[in-house]
């Protein structure tokens, strides 16, 4: 029920907010809960009676057609985004954040992979097959190597954006396909919750291989800060990827920091 109600908001929400407006509003609520509980008792699932509720009166426009209602913005209608350009859209911020969290980490593996190699060329665990010092020449020219990867990453990144900047100046979501993106943001609180813990959860204890490390040999606490750096490469890539996925909802949704008053 309650995605009806969030359907039924997101219904109303460019319409003026009137006395009579309000009345329309919870005579229709009443009839969507009286339908849905109709279904329910006929032994529909929680999705199907919610699909046959909004299909029998999600029509908004022909409310709005009878009553004579005036839009808001009606004198500067927004762009109606068809549901290819949205999921496009939304697959290109997913291959984005993956691309630029894929970057930050190779930007911190790249000293990681630097620190790697000097503490194995100093405790000579590469003698006999490259010099101290030729080790770390090798750990500069892959820590390059590496970010310049990682340069490469978030140019095609900020390519494959760049032909949806026409978003940015205003669209609007055709009511099926706003309930679509809605119900798909929901289902995905989970995995982002899940993803933020998991990488809260990497910052805090990355120290604990430096501690660790440091109490078996103090000279050896270059390990300990290799896998430090791993750790926290693994975590901004969860932040980065799974926020980014998340960004894409509320920017479609205008939810949160793209909401219309924020601004």
């Amino acid at each position: 029920m309650e995605t009806i109600i969030s359907y039924l908001n997101n219904m109303f929400a460019a319409l003026p907010r009137t006395a009579q407006m309000d009345g329309v509003k919870q005579d229709l609520l009443s009839s969507m809960e009286e339908k849905y509980h109709e279904l329910k008792q006929e032994g529909k699932t929680e999705n199907e009676a919610v699909g046959i509720v909004i299909s029998e009166f999600g029509n908004i426009d022909e409310l709005i057609e009878e009553l004579d209602i005036p839009v808001e913005g009606e004198e500067n209608k927004l762009l109606m985004l068809a549901p290819e350009d949205t999921f496009s859209y939304m697959a290109a911020k997913k291959k984005s954040g993956f691309m630029v969290g894929l970057g930050v980490m190779l930007c911190i593996i790249g000293p990681a992979l630097l620190i790697l190699l000097n503490t194995l060329a100093e405790f000579g665990f590469l003698k006999g097959v490259i010099s101290e010092d030729a080790a770390s020449i090798l750990g500069v020219v892959a820590l390059l190597i590496l970010v310049a990867l990682a340069v490469g990453l978030f140019i095609f990144s900020g390519m494959m954006l760049e032909k949806y900047k026409y978003l940015h100046e205003g669209f609007s979501l055709p009511y099926d396909l706003g309930f679509e993106i809605q119900h798909r943001s929901g289902a995905f609180v989970p995995t982002y919750t899940l993803s933020m813990v998991m990488g809260v959860c990497l910052c805090v204890l990355s120290p604990v291989p430096v501690i660790a490390w440091s109490l078996i040999n103090e000279d050896s606490t270059g390990y300990g800060v290799v896998i430090l750096l791993l750790l926290i490469a693994l975590a901004v890539f969860l932040f980065i990827y799974y926020g980014n996925i998340k960004e894409s909802f509320s920017f479609l949704l205008k939810e949160g920091e793209f909401a219309q008053e924020k601004k």
